[in-house]
């Protein structure tokens, strides 16, 4: 018999993206979540529009805010996504198959990026295989500031699902900057917290051209065109701000 499915999303001023989430959800759990941190568009409305049970929580991090999404569900077993996330067929069919057949602490599942217009499959950016389905008995959210990740218990097991989750990303350069400058803050308090202070030329200099080289040559970057040198050279300018502002004191992150 199939395992009880809870979907669980956490948003914030997500109008934009969420009607497409939640309509790619149809026969996939027995419960959809949204964890919403008071937005002041229409999410909620939307929300609950496609059925979804809503609960309010104030953001204070994003391990906090998916773990405490996590507790909210009404089933141990956990699908979390993103509202700028979209199941395909494929993948659909595969949670479906994990939930009859359950054997892991949790699966992962690849996401393929629009950006700006264009699916991204070089670059380092795909398949991006993240786990988000879950038992959530035997794992948790963990990080600091930016960069959670769902972590399973010692001595357990993870699987792979098959098929794309479309993560559509950025709409527009702008976008992309704008949310550069808001993670390179809050990946320097990050760095800041864990006492790793000290900038040199290498970080300023030498670890962005790094970055740009291994994301547009290495990682083959280039083959996505103009999307490949956008992401490549936005991503290498963000290595230098991270450590830049790091090293100025700057780095608390925008309101």
């Amino acid at each position: 018999m199939p395992v009880p499915l809870s979907v669980v999303i956490i948003t914030f001023n997500e109008e934009a993206n969420i009607a497409r989430c939640l309509a790619a959800l149809e026969g996939v759990g027995e419960e959809v979540l949204v964890v919403d941190s008071f937005s002041t568009d229409r999410t909620v409305e939307i929300c609950r529009q496609h059925g979804a049970r809503v609960v309010q929580n104030k953001f204070v991090g994003y391990v906090e805010q998916k773990n405490f999404a996590t507790d909210q569900a009404q089933h141990d077993y956990i699908l979390q996504l993103d509202a700028d996330e979209v199941l395909t067929g494929e993948l659909r069919q595969s949670i479906r198959i994990a939930q009859a057949n359950w054997r892991h602490a949790a699966y992962s599942l690849a996401r393929l990026t629009n950006y700006c217009g264009t699916w991204v499959r070089h670059g380092g950016w795909y398949p991006d295989r993240k786990l988000r389905l879950y038992d959530r008995r035997l794992g948790r959210w963990q990080g600091l500031l930016l960069h959670e990740h769902y972590e399973v218990q010692p001595g357990q097991t993870t699987g792979a699902l098959a098929g794309d989750a479309l993560h559509y990303s950025y709409a527009s350069i702008a976008q992309h900057v704008a949310q550069l400058n808001k993670f390179t803050s809050i990946t320097a308090q990050e760095l800041a917290l864990k006492g790793k202070t000290r900038v040199t030329l290498f970080h300023l200099l030498l670890k962005p051209l790094w970055k740009f080289a291994h994301g547009y040559v290495l990682r083959l970057g280039f083959l996505d065109g103009f999307a490949g040198l956008s992401i490549a050279a936005i991503s290498a300018w963000g290595v230098f701000l991270k450590f830049a502002k790091l090293r100025t004191g700057t780095q608390d992150a925008p309101a």
